[in-house]
């Protein structure tokens, strides 16, 4: 699908160390760039096979993935902390168990009736979880970031708690599924894709090639 020269889509969830560490390296692009390139979120569910019916996250359920996966997800973290200046990036073993479906509602809704102050949202929610080690889970520091970037924190909790935003945002986990999205984060442009915490200079490829 084609997309205007100044905008790029992005597939993430905030629980995604490699998120996080893309958009450190998104923003190392942005700053070469003699236009701002706009982002288009989408939102994708990492915990979705561990979520349980009443919201809470199984992590006894078995999703294929060993120890040995995430000693290397570790190992590839700290690679791509000093390769990409972040250092301030809590490690895996420091952080609370967080389920980011309500973050993802909240931004949703940012991202639907703010969009100018989405990108401030996005970012501290990701600096929140990621640096500051906060439960982004947690609607009372969803409401306190909300405030943070000038947006009420009364309305992000009653955002958070709208059974029909949340049954969007499920439809557009579908829908990332139906495109192909298999993992995060993804970096789409002009019918091209690049996956994971790419650098750079493979973006740079991705939208001027």
């Amino acid at each position: 699908m084609s997309q205007d020269d100044d905008q790029i889509t992005v597939y993430s969830d905030y629980v995604c160390p490699f998120c996080y560490l893309g958009r450190q390296s998104l923003e190392m692009y942005q700053a070469s760039r003699e236009q701002p390139l706009e982002i288009d979120w989408h939102p994708f569910d990492l915990r979705s096979q561990k979520r349980g019916p009443d919201g809470e996250i199984d992590n006894s359920v078995d999703d294929g993935k060993d120890e040995e996966y995430y000693d290397q997800v570790r190992q590839n973290v700290a690679q791509l902390k000093q390769q990409y200046d972040a250092a301030e990036m809590l490690s895996l073993d420091d952080l609370p168990d967080v389920d980011s479906l309500d973050a993802q509602v909240a931004s949703y809704y940012v991202k639907t009736e703010y969009p100018d102050q989405w990108l401030a949202f996005d970012e501290a929610v990701f600096e929140a979880l990621w640096v500051d080690g906060r439960d982004v889970g947690d609607v009372d520091v969803l409401a306190d970031l909300a405030g943070d970037v000038g947006l009420a924190g009364e309305e992000i909790r009653e955002a958070v708690a709208d059974e029909e935003l949340r049954d969007r945002l499920h439809e557009l986990f579908t829908d990332a599924q139906r495109d192909r999205i298999t993992g995060v984060p993804t970096f789409a442009y002009d019918d091209h894709a690049a996956r994971g915490a790419v650098p750079p200079e493979h973006l740079e490829r991705l939208i001027e090639t």
